[in-house]
């Protein structure tokens, strides 16, 4: 990834969304021939000149301050997770030779395993490119449609954007494709030396229009919680809520589970497909001998 562009586009995206009454500056009328902030509107609210305003939207945070950082996001109206982009981006220009060397374990443990089987609920882990590591019967009979392409490591961006049957699966995939490039953007300046992660981003970008477009417009979010709409081939729909918690121990990595509301339909059809996963597994034949 390259920083310096990363750092250029994000910050002018950023101060383009705004408009002068935002940031409490008076409006004189008139045609204004830039779209949202001038930089110099900007570098007043930030407290910095001009000169060094410009430096950091040309991509430049080399030995930046914090301080700085956080003038430069309160100007911006940056949210939580567009705030600690902006201080990945300089932690990643910044960083010593030793930590661009390091990438984030793609291992499941052994434990987690267990704690996955253990769990009644559809439970999986996924790392930052969005990659199905691990999960129980009841996670994989969820994502059935996933495991249908045989090659390579199951990865949910990849189905969306590249799978027609994504688009069937996700019955609020516009929303779903949204918020997946938007977690990738993200993930893409807390590991920009991923080569997964670099060559999932160009397979995409290549391959559809859909992902390219959302791309150029450098949103960012993290997964935490939220609703999940899907249309299951063998139950029909399902709304399930998700939440996330990242694996302290295996620094990359996320533990996501589902759950449906009580006595809900989609409760009801969740109960089905744990029935219909226990039964196809009860009827597979043990292997002699094993």
């Amino acid at each position: 990834m390259d920083t310096r562009t990363e750092v250029r586009d994000f910050l002018r995206t950023r101060r383009e969304r705004l408009t002068p009454q935002q940031i409490g500056l008076p409006d004189f009328g008139g045609v204004r021939r830039v779209k949202g902030l001038r930089r110099e509107e900007l570098a007043l609210v930030a407290g910095m000149s001009v000169d060094y305003y410009v430096r950091l939207e040309r991509g430049n945070l080399s030995g930046v301050s914090e301080s700085v950082l956080e003038s430069l996001s309160r100007a911006l109206r940056l949210d939580d997770v567009e705030h600690a982009h902006l201080f990945d981006l300089a932690r990643t220009q910044n960083a010593s030779a030793t930590a661009r060397r390091r990438h984030p374990t793609n291992r499941v443990r052994p434990n987690v395993q267990r704690v996955l089987d253990a769990m009644t609920a559809p439970a999986w882990v996924r790392n930052g490119r969005s990659d199905f590591l691990a999960g129980n019967a009841l996670a994989r009979a969820l994502y059935a449609p996933l495991f249908l392409d045989p090659a390579g490591t199951p990865n949910t961006a990849r189905f969306a954007f590249l799978d027609p049957r994504g688009k069937e699966f996700w019955r609020d995939w516009h929303d779903v494709a949204g918020d997946m490039v938007a977690v990738l953007r993200a993930e893409a300046a807390r590991s920009p030396y991923d080569r997964g992660l670099i060559d999932l981003i160009g397979e995409l970008s290549t391959r559809s229009a859909d992902f390219r477009q959302r791309w150029a417009a450098h949103e960012v979010m993290r997964h935490r919680t939220g609703l999940k709409r899907v249309r299951h081939p063998d139950v029909g729909d399902l709304d399930l809520t998700y939440e996330t918690m990242e694996l302290v121990t295996d620094p990359g990595l996320v533990f996501v589970v589902y759950s449906a509301e009580p006595g809900s339909p989609s409760d009801e059809r969740l109960q089905l497909l744990g029935n219909l996963t226990a039964t196809t597994a009860a009827a597979v034949p043990e292997v002699e001998g094993a």
